[in-house]
This record gives structure tokens, C-alpha cells and sequence, in this order.
């Protein structure tokens, strides 16, 4: 019976080395931390989210997914892969996303230069050069007394009209949308990826008269169907006239952080007559990113 014992003792113990042997030859995974410090950006509400990504050996990876945009944020990365990454690039994805791949819709990107990266939103477009003009008028209704309740961004200065945008193309992922800011809230104009051409919803636009679209440029007019607390026909002289970037597809009704183009318009415009534009309040995202 001692010697049965003994025998048992023993082959627990050769167990005991086995297991902790196999332990031992187990690799560790080893990250380290990636700090975010972003400016401007704004929350994206409950369908969308910000995702990282770091570019290693030519493909992407997943830093991590974040709606709080309260900075700085860390995340934890393969420590083998932040070390041989590239490039970092901020996009933005569905909340429920079965694509592992990253979407077009890319706001931020810097190439790193040692442990940190500066990046901007310059992939989207630069907005350096930026120019605006619109009117005021309401070509889709046969009523000349409202004509201060429509915006269009067409400049008419020479006579006739021509565009009154100057604007870069967007890359993919997203588009231009006007906006009147109108007691503090602001009321689209309409999408559009070209100012040359009348905007996404110039046939299906509520607000518009009923004898016509309008000329083929964006704009609108606010005749009738006034969201609640607001009474169409308007005037919109004493509000501001904005253009701003949104992420397409879109899921929030306010303006998304970039605003290259805006302007308030004077308390005595003149109805039919060109007006320019400023530069707006946020032409450019920014921030840095740390390994």
C-alpha cells in the first residue's frame, strides 16, 4: 500500500512539470498602448462609430472602436504590429458592421514619424482656397413678397447665373450639404456633390414652392411644411448660411464638425443680389497620435 502511494505522489508530480512546461512554452502576447489626442470631433449618435486603424506592411488593422470623443484615449495593439505600422488612419463605420475592412468614409490620417503621428483631415479635401456666394430668392413659387425666405448658391453678379461654390472634390465617403441656421437651428438646404448642379432633393424637397425645382444649382426654398416651432415663408436675413462636410451615408440631422464655408446674412440684404461668403468655423480636424 506505501509503495502504491508513493507511485501516485510521484506521477502527480511528473504532471505538475508537464503542465507547467507546456505553460511556459505558451508565447505571450505582448501589446502596447496607443494614445489618441484629436480635436473637434463630435459624437456621431448610436449608428455610427469611430474606428483606428494602423497601416502594417500595406494592410489595415483595427486599433479599436470609440463613440466618446472626450480625449486622450489609449487603445492596445499588437505590440509587433504598432511597431511596424506606418501610417494611421481614423474612419467611420456602422455601429453593426459585418465589413472587416475599413469604410470610405476616412476623417483623419498622418503617417508616423518616430513614436507619433500628426494627422489631419486633408484626405478629406483641403479647404485652403475655399470661396462662396449665394442669393436670396424663391424661384419654385410664383410669389415675388417671400423671395427673402430662399437661399440658392448661384452668383448672379454678372447678369446671369453661374456657380457660386468654389469648392474641391470630397473624397469618396462624402458630401456637401447648406444649411440656414435659423434661431439657432440650422434646416438643410439639401446634399450635394457638385456645385455646379442642383442638389440630391431639389425634386423631393418639402419646403420648396410647387411651380418648380429651382435653377440647377443647391439651394432651397422654405415656403411651406416648416419644421415644428417655425413658420414658412421665412426671412432669412439676420441668419447664417452654412456649408458644411457630411459623412454619406448620414445619420445625424445637424451639421458634422466640418464647416469650410458660412455667413451671416445682413438684416438689410438685398433679395436677388450676390452675397459672399466667409470662411467657416472649422476647415480642418487635427490631432496627434502617440506609440
Amino acid at each position: 500500500m506505501i509503495r502504491k502511494m508513493y507511485l501516485a505522489v510521484m506521477a502527480m508530480g511528473l504532471l505538475s512539470v508537464s503542465c507547467s512546461n507546456d505553460d511556459d512554452a505558451t508565447p505571450q502576447i505582448e501589446t502596447s498602448g496607443l494614445t489618441l489626442n484629436l480635436t473637434g470631433l463630435e459624437a456621431l449618435g448610436d449608428d455610427f462609430v469611430y474606428e483606428g486603424w494602423v497601416i502594417v506592411d500595406g494592410a489595415p488593422v483595427s486599433t479599436g472602436r470609440f463613440s466618446d470623443v472626450t480625449f486622450p484615449q489609449t487603445f492596445q495593439v499588437l505590440s509587433t504590429q504598432l511597431a511596424a505600422a506606418t501610417t494611421f488612419v481614423l474612419s467611420i463605420e456602422p455601429t453593426v458592421d459585418p465589413d472587416p475592412a475599413p469604410a470610405e468614409t476616412k476623417v483623419l490620417a498622418g503617417d508616423f514619424s518616430g513614436t507619433s503621428a500628426s494627422v489631419n483631415s486633408n484626405l478629406v479635401a483641403d479647404f485652403s482656397t475655399v470661396a462662396g456666394t449665394f442669393i436670396l430668392a424663391t424661384p419654385t413659387d410664383a410669389d415675388d413678397t417671400n423671395e427673402e425666405s430662399g437661399v440658392w448658391f448661384l452668383d448672379n453678379a454678372s447678369g446671369s447665373a453661374v456657380t457660386g461654390l468654389n469648392l474641391p472634390v470630397l473624397s469618396d465617403g462624402w458630401k456637401y450639404e447648406g444649411w440656414a441656421v435659423i434661431n439657432g437651428t440650422p434646416i438643410s438646404t439639401g446634399t450635394f456633390t457638385d456645385a455646379s448642379m442642383a442638389d440630391d432633393n431639389a425634386a423631393t424637397s418639402v419646403f420648396k414652392g410647387d411651380t418648380g425645382n429651382g435653377p440647377g444649382y443647391p439651394g432651397e426654398d422654405y415656403l411651406q411644411n416648416a419644421p415644428a416651432g417655425f413658420t414658412f415663408p421665412t426671412d432669412l436675413r439676420g441668419t447664417t448660411i452654412v456649408v458644411s462636410v457630411e459623412p454619406s451615408p448620414d445619420n445625424s440631422a445637424a451639421p458634422f464638425t466640418l464647416k469650410p464655408l458660412a455667413q451671416m446674412v445682413a438684416a438689410d440684404a438685398a433679395v436677388h443680389t450676390s452675397i459672399t461668403m466667409g470662411d467657416g468655423p472649422v476647415q480642418s480636424l487635427m490631432g496627434t497620435v502617440n506609440r
